[in-house]
């Protein structure tokens, strides 16, 4: 590959997280055109203007289109292409018809056009439309994440949230790790959380409907990886169960029902990247990764477990450390612009690394948007059928899980402890990943 391909190929990474990227971010890009691909800067600047990445906000492009996401709601694939494809037709050619003029918001018609073109593509994409609300900060990502197939029935009302402590979070990063019982004979790599209550979820200004109210939330001890599950780890998982292998013509592999036709997709055959043995999997579905957790005697979190572990024992704090973050603290919002191997930013203070960026986390969940109004106050799970069942059945499970921890791509807000995200269970995005628990017993 050229150096000039190896940019693009870059770039293009970018593209299908997020068209949109902030004017430190194109720094950064450019940057690395120069110091990782050997271009010039001229090079570099040249073929990130033709890349089709626009600088600025994140973009609505349900806005974009003069459409909203209730009025794509319960329609069919083909609906909502049609709806899609008609609204771009009649915009585009409203901004042929404007001619050269420069629009209110400073952009030229044709750079208008670019925007259409990719809205269109985006919203008739079903996997990447669901992407895009969920990395959306506004009220619309809220109704589209509505679960309306698992209703709430005879749950016991909210628990009120207790007061909120306030810590500094440049202490944190030195903080030790919680002390372990001496009894207690902790599995490798994974990390022991206490059983015990503790405060779920936002009051923040910032918090989405989602996140709300605060309440508080019991959960019995369990043991969490430190780590986000490897590449490595999951080709030893592949090599001993070669019906999760990725899609061949001529090899038993992944039946089409547990992933969207970009499973493992990164690797060549059965082998990941070479540099990529201690970054964390991703392209992976929820079926793969219930798989995976089987297989190694463990089991998906809970959300309520994952967000008890990722808070470290601290209350009501906006990250696992405290209330701001810099990209020293986690891989977020583009700086890196891919994974990183595990374990490169700090632990929280229980010892877990990368609770928040690097990768989204599934969980064992089904999502329902409003489940906190009237969460069981003890191991809470989201799913009519409770744990037992979607541990013995996952392979028939149908409805969205539970997506936490942000990813490489998210900015701030999306990678905070209690943002909530969602995602089918067949849908492998490249910034998809997970970690296991495992149930403690004394």
């Amino acid at each position: 590959m050229s150096k000039h391909d190896a940019y693009i190929a870059l770039l293009n990474e970018f593209k299908t997280v997020s068209p949109t990227i902030s004017h430190e971010q194109r720094i950064g890009l450019l940057r690395r055109g120069v110091e990782e691909h050997g271009l010039s800067v001229v090079e570099a600047v040249e073929i990130l203007n033709t890349s089709g990445l626009i600088i600025g906000t994140q973009i609505n492009y349900f806005e974009v289109l003069e459409l909203s996401v209730s009025e794509l709601e319960n329609r069919s694939e083909s609906d909502i292409v049609s709806h899609v494809d008609s609204a771009h037709t009649r915009l585009y050619r409203e901004s042929l018809n404007a001619g050269g003029r420069v629009r209110p918001d400073g952009k030229t018609e044709e750079q208008w056009r670019e925007i259409l073109n990719q809205a269109r593509d985006i919203l008739k994409d079903t996997k990447r439309r669901d992407e895009h609300v969920a990395i959306l900060q506004n009220e619309v990502g809220e109704q589209q994440f509505e679960d309306r197939e698992t209703p709430i029935q005879d749950l016991p009302d909210e628990i009120p949230a207790d007061e909120i402590l306030d810590v500094d979070s440049t202490s944190l990063k030195q903080a030790t790790h919680q002390t372990v019982p001496l009894n207690i004979d902790v599995p490798a790599d994974m990390v022991y959380i206490p059983e015990g209550e503790f405060q779920m979820g936002s009051d923040k200004q910032e918090a989405k409907k989602s996140e709300k109210p605060v309440h508080n939330v019991y959960t019995d001890a369990f043991f969490m990886d430190k780590y986000l599950v490897t590449n490595a780890q999951f080709k030893e998982f592949v090599d001993a169960n070669p019906e999760w292998r990725k899609p061949h013509p001529s090899k038993t592999h992944i039946n089409t029902m547990y992933h969207d036709g970009a499973y493992l997709e990164h690797w060549h055959e059965d082998i990941y990247p070479n540099e990529k043995a201690n970054h964390p999997i991703t392209k992976v579905s929820w079926y793969a990764a219930m798989a995976y957790a089987k297989w190694i005697g463990k089991r998906l979190p809970t959300e309520a477990e994952w967000e008890k572990a990722a808070r470290g024992g601290l209350k009501g704090m906006t990250y696992p450390w405290g209330n701001s973050i810099d990209p020293t603290y986690a891989n977020y919002q583009f700086h890196i612009g891919n994974t990183t191997q595990v374990g490169q930013y700090p632990p929280n203070r229980y010892g877990l690394y990368d609770m928040c960026g690097n990768l989204w986390e599934w969980c064992l969940d089904g999502y329902q948007a409003r489940f906190y109004v009237k969460s069981p106050p003890r191991n809470p799970i989201s799913d009519k059928h409770g744990l037992e069942y979607v541990l013995d059945y996952f392979k028939i499970i149908k409805t969205p899980r539970v997506l936490r921890g942000g990813a490489w791509g998210i900015d701030s807000h999306g990678v905070r402890v209690a943002f909530r995200s969602k995602s089918r269970p067949e849908y492998t995005l490249q910034t998809f990943g997970f970690r296991c628990v495992k149930d403690f017993t004394l």
